[in-house]
C-alpha cells in the first residue's frame, strides 16, 4: 500500500512530507484520497514548490473541500464497480449519489471559482450535493440567451473508483458490428508545396476561386462582376472579393482594401451604419467575401455582407452513437490518467448506472480530435512538465490506453499541434513511424487535420482548432471560452483558417484545404481545452474539452479547463458526460 501511494505521487511529480504522508494514510480509504488529492494539487493553483513537499496543512485544506476533515468510522460497503445514476425529475435519496440533468441559459465555459461543479463527498452517508443551474450573462447576442444546452453528466460514485489494473481488452471478441465508415477528405498524401511563390499564389487562387463558387450560388451575387470590368459612370456594386487590407480612418470607419484576380478597390463601411459595422469588425484578412457597395466616383460605400454562409442542413437519423475527445495529452504530468481510465470503463460499458451503460453500449465511433500525446519541444523547457520524455512511448502508452476499449468501437485519430505531424496545416495523419503501436491496433483509422468522414451517413468534419487563436486576437468580441460561437463564425467564413500569416501556420499548397466545401452534420474541434456546444442551423457545433488540467500557459492567460468532460451524440442527441 504504502509503495503504490508514494508511487501514485511520484508519477505526477508531487513529493510528501512526512506529516502529509501520515493525514492521507489516516483515512479510511487511502488510495482513493490519493487520486482526489492528486486532481485537486495538479488542477487548483497550487505552484511548483508547493508540490516539491507537500505539508500536512495542504493535505488538512483539501481533505476539508473534499468533505473528509475526519476519517469516517462507518464506510460505506464499496461496490464491485463504480456506479452513478442520472436523475432528472426525482429528488435524491440519501444515500444515493445524483445526477443533475439541467437545461442552461449559461454558457457551457464555466468559471471554476464561482460556478464550481466539484461536489463534496460526506462520509456518513456519503452523498453528493444536486448541482445548481449557473447563471452566466451573455452579452454577446440576444439570441445567445435563448441558447439551452442540455449536458447530462457523470459525476464520480459515491462509493470507492476500484483502483485495480484496467485489463487489455483489445480483440479479445471478434466484432460482428457493420461500419459504414468512409473518409471523405484525408490531405495526408495530397502535399505538393515547394514553398515557392508561384505555390502560394496557386494557394490564393484556389482559396478564391472555391469560394467565388458558392458565392455565385446566393441570389444577391448572381450578377457579380470583376474589378477591372467595373465602369467609371457606375453607382450599384456586386462583387467577390478577397480581402487583402483592413485599416480604420480617422473618423472611425472601416476602409477596407479588396482584390480578385483582376484588380483592387478600397471600400468604406461607415460606423453610421451600426448594423453593417458590427459585420465588418468581424472580417479578417484573406477571407472572402460579397459585398453590395454604392459607387459615386471614386468612391464605394458598402450596403451589405454577404458571406458564404452555412445554409441549414436537415435532420438525419441515428441508431447509433459517437463520443468525440481531444487534447487528452498523454505523456503530461498533468494527464488525467484517473479520469481517463473511469472513461474507458464507461465506453466499455463497465461503468455506471444501467442508463448510462446502455448508452456506452450504442456507441460505434470514437472521434480523438487532436493531441492526443503532449510531444515534445512544442514550447520551451516543455520536458519539466513531462512525465513522459520520449514521443514514441507517449504514443505507446496512448496505444495501452486505447488498447483497453473494446474492439466493436471503431477509433479515428486527427493530429493536433502537439502531435508528431508537420506543424503547418492541413497536418498529414501522425506517421506510423512514431506511432507504430498505435496502427497495430485493428479498430483504429488515421486521419488529415482538417479532415472528414462520414459515420454511418453522419458527416463530421474534424478541425484541431488553432486558428481560434487568431480569431480571438483580431475579432474584439470573440474569446477561447465561447469556441462555440467561434466555429460559427468559421462555418459562415466557411474556411478553417482565413488569416494567413498569423499563429496558424499556413502551408501554401497548390490547393487550398481548409476551405469548408460541404456543410457536415458535425463540427468536431478541441485545442482550447473548454468543453462547448451549440446547434447552428441543424449542425452540431461540437468542442471536446480536454483530459489535462490547468497548464502554466492556462494560468498566464486565465483560461480555465474543463476537463474530463465528454461530449457524446447518441441517437442524435447530445449529451455531456463527466468523469472527475
Amino acid at each position: 500500500m504504502t509503495n503504490k501511494i508514494l508511487l501514485k505521487f511520484a508519477k505526477k511529480g508531487i513529493n510528501l512530507s512526512p506529516s502529509a504522508y501520515e493525514k492521507i494514510m489516516e483515512d479510511n480509504d487511502p488510495l482513493n484520497l490519493t487520486s482526489s488529492i492528486i486532481v485537486k494539487l495538479k488542477g487548483d493553483d497550487y505552484k511548483s514548490k508547493d508540490l516539491v513537499s507537500v505539508s500536512g496543512e495542504i493535505i488538512d485544506k483539501i481533505k476539508g473541500e473534499l468533505g473528509l476533515s475526519k476519517p469516517s468510522e462507518d464506510k460505506p460497503k464499496v461496490s464491485e464497480k463504480p456506479l452513478v445514476d442520472i436523475k432528472k425529475t426525482e429528488k435524491p435519496k440519501p444515500s444515493e449519489p445524483l445526477i443533475n440533468t439541467e437545461k442552461s441559459k449559461a454558457k457551457p465555459f464555466i468559471n471554476k471559482k464561482e460556478n464550481s461543479t466539484e461536489r463534496k463527498v460526506e462520509t456518513a452517508p456519503k452523498k453528493i450535493e444536486p448541482k445548481k443551474p449557473a447563471s452566466i450573462e451573455d452579452s454577446k447576442r440576444e439570441s445567445d440567451k435563448k441558447e439551452k444546452y442540455t449536458n447530462e453528466i457523470i459525476e464520480e460514485a459515491s462509493e470507492k473508483v476500484s483502483d485495480t489494473k484496467v485489463q487489455f481488452k483489445r480483440n479479445l471478441t471478434k466484432s460482428n458490428v457493420e461500419y459504414d465508415f468512409k473518409i471523405i477528405q484525408d490531405t495526408s498524401k495530397k502535399s505538393y508545396t515547394s514553398g515557392e511563390i508561384e505555390n502560394l499564389i496557386s494557394y490564393f487562387q484556389s482559396r478564391y476561386e472555391k469560394l467565388h463558387k458558392i458565392l455565385s450560388k446566393r441570389p444577391e451575387l448572381r450578377t457579380a462582376q470583376k474589378v477591372a470590368d467595373i465602369e467609371e459612370a457606375q453607382t450599384e456594386l456586386s462583387l467577390i472579393l478577397m480581402i487583402r487590407d483592413i485599416r480604420t480612418t480617422k473618423n472611425g470607419h472601416k476602409l477596407i482594401e479588396f482584390e480578385d484576380d483582376t484588380g483592387t478597390i478600397p471600400i468604406l463601411f461607415s460606423n453610421k451604419n451600426e448594423e453593417l459595422f458590427r459585420e465588418a469588425e468581424k472580417l479578417v484578412k484573406d477571407e472572402v467575401i460579397g459585398v453590395i457597395a454604392d459607387k459615386n466616383g471614386d468612391l464605394a460605400i458598402a450596403n451589405q455582407i454577404i458571406n458564404p454562409g452555412a445554409q441549414r442542413i436537415a435532420k438525419k437519423e441515428m441508431d447509433f452513437g459517437i463520443v468525440f475527445i481531444s487534447d487528452v495529452h498523454i505523456g503530461s504530468l498533468t494527464f488525467l490518467e484517473d479520469a481517463f481510465n473511469r472513461f474507458i470503463d464507461w465506453i466499455n460499458c463497465e461503468y455506471g448506472n444501467e442508463q448510462q451503460r446502455e448508452i456506452a453500449s450504442d456507441i460505434k465511433y470514437l472521434v480523438i480530435g487532436g493531441d492526443i500525446v503532449d510531444g515534445i519541444g512544442v514550447y520551451p523547457n516543455q520536458e519539466k512538465e513531462l512525465a513522459i520524455k520520449n514521443i514514441t512511448e507517449q504514443y505507446n502508452e496512448a496505444a495501452r490506453l486505447l488498447g483497453n476499449i473494446r474492439s466493436d468501437i471503431k477509433i479515428i485519430i486527427a493530429p493536433g499541434n502537439h502531435d508528431a505531424s508537420r506543424v503547418a496545416e492541413p497536418q498529414p495523419a501522425v506517421p506510423e513511424e512514431y506511432a507504430k503501436a498505435l496502427y497495430e491496433l485493428d479498430n483504429v483509422e488515421f486521419i488529415s487535420n482538417p479532415g472528414v468522414v462520414s459515420l454511418d451517413g453522419i458527416n463530421v468534419l474534424i478541425y484541431h482548432g488553432r486558428s481560434f487563436d487568431d480569431l480571438v486576437m483580431d475579432i474584439k468580441d470573440f474569446s477561447h471560452e465561447r469556441n462555440d460561437l467561434l466555429m460559427e463564425e468559421l462555418l459562415k467564413k466557411r474556411h478553417l483558417a482565413p488569416i494567413y500569416g498569423e499563429r496558424t501556420p499556413l502551408a501554401s499548397e497548390l490547393e487550398d484545404y481548409l476551405v469548408i466545401d460541404e456543410i457536415p452534420d458535425v463540427f468536431h474541434t478541441g485545442h482550447v481545452h473548454i468543453n462547448t456546444y451549440r446547434k447552428f442551423n441543424g449542425i452540431h457545433l461540437i468542442n471536446s474539452g480536454t483530459f489535462q488540467t490547468q497548464t502554466e500557459f492556462q494560468k498566464i492567460y486565465n483560461i480555465e479547463p474543463t476537463p474530463a468532460e465528454v461530449p457524446v451524440l447518441h441517437k442524435g442527441k447530445y449529451k455531456h458526460l463527466k468523469f472527475i
